[in-house]
């Protein structure tokens, strides 16, 4: 399985920051070293062409300048720098490869993004450029699909995502999340499900696949992108619920079961993660990957969804 990643466009932060950027490097080595028949590739620098899929000139050219009024790059999160605006870029690169490499081989991951909090005139919530609506467009000029879904799973909603494309009837948002967690001001995305502060397992379980079959009665995608947040976890700072390691495994597989079924590509993106141990942070994400490997496994033979065996040497946690 191909995965993207661009972890050592190092992004600056100034000490005490509370984005752990480390999450990234760590999970890019836990990887290599742990799932079988993983090939690692330096994400592709998205171009402006791209970028103006899913925003606004200005924009653009004003993160591209380092010319953001001070209010809109506080609203980012992160300072100004090359670093920046180049990591950014390659963040969304990767998904936009993640996606193109899907529709050879039924899967593929970016060890970042799922920027969802970008809008088209403004980035927010450590969001620069919002990767799934810029790939989901990207694909589409390509001339490779004609409908994309965006299944967001992480615990804040995806409301830049939202914003892009809400009047776009060729990509349907869906977004999990929790409903008195940030942005404190949602839109409105194709579906919204919120949750709870204190969700457990079976509960988020009953949610998420009462959302897919919903999706898929409304909606009939060529392909899905998957924002595969960590902050679920329940050791998560800014997460709110209370999902385990093996609920996390039983929602990446009701997803990735449902691709499958239906013989759908889909792109994984890592989306958000804060947990007060980096580590518990990285095992979500690693396991994500781990299983996404399965899937690729699978879907090279057309498998039903019934069996899942252990990827690679990262242990999966169990439902």
């Amino acid at each position: 399985m191909l995965a993207f990643y661009a972890d050592h466009f190092v992004l600056p932060l100034p000490d005490g920051h509370r984005f752990p950027m480390r999450k990234y490097s760590m999970l890019r080595e836990t990887v290599e070293r742990e799932v079988a028949g993983l090939t690692l590739a330096e994400a592709p620098r998205a171009g402006d062409d791209a970028l103006l899929l899913a925003h606004t000139p200005e924009y653009v050219a004003s993160v591209s300048r380092g010319a953001l009024d001070p209010a809109r790059q506080r609203e980012i999160g992160f300072p100004w720098s090359d670093a920046m605006v180049e990591r950014s870029r390659r963040s969304a690169g990767a998904t936009i490869e993640a996606c193109r490499t899907a529709l050879r081989e039924g899967i593929s991951v970016n060890l970042a993004g799922g920027t969802h909090h970008a809008y088209a005139d403004k980035g927010g919530g450590f969001c620069v450029f919002n990767d799934a609506a810029i790939a989901a467009r990207q694909l589409r000029r390509d001339g490779r699909v004609e409908r994309v879904a965006v299944v967001d799973l992480d615990v804040h909603q995806g409301n830049g995502t939202a914003a892009i494309l809400r009047d776009d009837p060729f990509v349907f948002t869906l977004s999990l999340h929790g409903e008195k967690n940030y942005p404190f001001r949602k839109e409105a995305s194709d579906l919204d499900v919120a949750l709870p502060d204190g969700c457990d397992d079976e509960a988020y379980a009953a949610a998420l696949q009462g959302a897919l079959e919903t999706l898929f009665a409304r909606f009939s995608p060529d392909l899905i992108i998957y924002l595969a947040g960590a902050d679920p976890h329940e050791g998560d700072r800014l997460g709110r619920l209370k999902l385990t390691l093996a609920g996390l495994a039983r929602r990446d597989r009701l997803v990735f079961d449902a691709a499958l079924t239906r013989g759908l590509p889909i792109a994984v993106a890592m989306a958000g993660g804060y947990g007060n141990q980096i580590e518990d942070t990285v095992a979500v994400h690693a396991q994500t990957i781990a299983l996404a490997a399965e899937y690729h496994e699978r879907y090279a033979r057309r498998e039903k969804p019934d069996a899942f065996a252990p990827a690679g040497h990262i242990r999966v946690a169990q439902q």
